[in-house]
């Protein structure tokens, strides 16, 4: 039976917490430890809280010498709290850092459960809750140690509390108190983690709401003015501790680099016209994109009547707009307004089962199709990708074949082509496949390919071969930042020239030298009695750049130092 119309709940039904935080854990931890740091984002990331924890400060953010001010505080805090908890401290491994996006992912699937049960009932709330769990764009986000794990987090958390409040006031009820600070509060950590990412995201739903609804005076209940003084006390000390540390260069760089160049044009040649998120959303969703449409376009039809129906549309397309307006495009971008999608898709599923469908218009029927061939090709990608990549690279692996099959069965349920089963069964079925496909590959498969993990391999040649307990590393022309993460903070990245003056002068020194740099390097020693040796040899492929890579250790005998 659905729950009361406004009766937005965060109270628990321990039982289903319970299985959602165990299939969380099941999907999200499987090759966060043997899956090394992904060029170049997340290095960044651990780098900058690494060095938190190594100096002690925890007010500026930094990359080696460099300032980082593109990202607030939020997520070095969390990550290097998770390192202290983890008892490694600086010297954490990655899976340390990796945890706090594994709590992310956690949050926002008990969320999605939390406000799927409040509007439309338990079993609803179940199948939403656990889709999410399964999609491909969560199961990667949750899995590295960036912001949109946690940012999903509290944009799901807010955006549910605002669902609570709105419907409570379309129902002539008071919403509680509870509800109207919990969404601040969210809004507060948001603003911490990512800047006016999920502000924006409310702003949207409500002003989209509202529009439709042709009545602005709901609004007052969610005491503004109050609100904004919380989130001002909630976010301001670090606003002004890192104003006075940094300058102007923080707002600069946040604001008028990250955030306004997002808008102007596309940054880091990320800039994509209109239509990206519509290419995207196949695999973003998978295995649920068909699924998960069926559902937005039935909602279509009968929001009118329905706020529910209508708070979760408002959700989901004004954000999507933006987001394709935007030049700068990158796939996790819309990630905070699938779970709205996915709640309108289990309150189809669960209104469907055993009814018999009304026709749809021809172009919502050609749609679903279009998505349902793009769950296949999608299908087929990952399943090739398992098989493929270790017959390319290093050849067969025994984990491939049982991870295609996992894609291909979470793909043939997700696409619902000749499936029969109920909807929270075909739901668990897709979500169980994915997370046993998507575990392989990210746990076993991906970790095993040496040729595409150089910032690895150049580190653990380094290790093995460096002469000295305390011996430093030089990197020409090979300046991916999972090198420093993996090596040292003070490993230097320079280039052949700099590389051969800084070996001269460092007696336990050792050099990584990519071969574009190799010229220079030598002709450097032309004049030296002492010429340098080498070490070893690492070459591959650059994920980042599609280049191929050869990257030479050296170092210099020691009688000539």
């Amino acid at each position: 039976m659905a729950a009361e119309l406004g009766s937005f709940r965060y109270g628990s039904s321990m039982r289903h917490y319970a299985l959602l935080i165990l299939i969380c854990l099941a999907a999200f931890l499987p090759g966060i430890a043997s899956l090394p740091p992904i060029d170049r984002d997340e290095p960044r990331f651990v780098q900058a809280s690494k060095q938190m924890a190594e100096g002690g400060d925890y007010i500026d953010i930094r990359f080696q010498g460099e300032s980082r001010y593109k990202k607030p505080i939020g997520i070095y805090w969390l990550q290097s709290a998770a390192v202290e908890m983890a008892g490694g401290g600086a010297a954490a491994p990655i899976w340390a850092y990796r945890l706090v996006s594994v709590l992310g992912g956690l949050i926002a699937v008990c969320a999605t459960f939390a406000i799927g049960r409040s509007l439309f009932g338990e079993r609803e709330g179940l199948i939403a809750a656990i889709a999410l769990a399964g999609i491909f764009g969560l199961a990667f986000e949750a899995r590295i140690a960036k912001t949109d794990a946690f940012l999903l987090a509290t944009a799901v958390v807010a955006q549910g509390a605002l669902a609570g409040f709105y419907l409570a006031m379309r129902k002539g009820e008071k919403a509680p108190g509870r509800t109207v600070w919990l969404f601040w509060i969210a809004e507060a950590v948001a603003i911490l983690i990512k800047g006016p990412i999920v502000p924006l995201l409310s702003a949207l739903t409500v002003g989209a709401v509202a529009a439709f609804d042709r009545d602005w005076r709901w609004l007052r209940g969610l005491k503004p003015i109050r609100g904004l003084v919380l989130v001002l006390l909630i976010v301001a000390p670090w606003i002004i501790a890192i104003s006075l540390k940094g300058g102007w260069a923080f707002w600069q760089e946040s604001v008028g680099k990250d955030m306004m160049g997002k808008v102007a044009s596309g940054q880091e040649s990320h800039g994509f016209p209109p239509g990206y998120y519509v290419l995207t959303y196949s695999l973003f969703l998978w295995p649920f994109g068909a699924m998960a449409l069926e559902g937005g376009l039935a909602a279509l039809r009968r929001f009118r009547s329905d706020p529910r129906l209508l708070f979760l549309l408002c959700w989901y397309l004004p954000w999507w707009i933006v987001c394709e307006l935007m030049p700068t495009k990158l796939p996790h971008y819309v990630l905070p307004a699938y779970p709205a999608l996915l709640l309108l898709m289990a309150w189809h599923l669960n209104r469907s089962e055993g009814a018999e469908a009304a026709p749809s218009p021809p172009w919502m029927f050609w749609l679903v199709w279009i998505a349902r061939v793009g769950v296949i090709a999608v299908t087929v990608a990952l399943a090739a990708l398992a098989v493929g990549l270790p017959l390319y690279f290093d050849g067969f692996s025994a984990w491939s074949i049982p991870s295609a099959i996992a894609f291909v069965a979470a793909g043939w349920l997700g696409s619902g082509i000749m499936v029969t089963w109920q909807p929270l069964r075909r739901v668990v079925g897709a979500t169980l496949a994915s997370m046993v496909g998507m575990g392989l590959l990210a746990g076993q498969v991906l970790p095993s390919l040496d040729q595409i993990w150089l910032g690895r391999e150049v580190a653990r040649a380094y290790s093995a071969a460096k002469p000295c307990a305390d011996s430093k590393l030089a990197s020409a022309g090979y300046d991916e930042p999972s090198l420093v993460f993996l090596t040292a903070t003070d490993t230097l990245l320079t280039d052949g020239a700099g590389a051969a003056a800084w070996l001269k002068g460092n007696r336990c020194g050792v050099a990584a030298v990519e071969r574009v740099e190799e010229p220079a390097f030598q002709a450097a020693f032309n004049q030296s009695a002492a010429k340098p040796i080498a070490l070893s040899k690492i070459q591959g492929l650059n994920f980042s750049n599609g280049r191929a890579v050869s990257v030479t250790l050296y170092r210099l005998p020691f009688e000539s130092q």
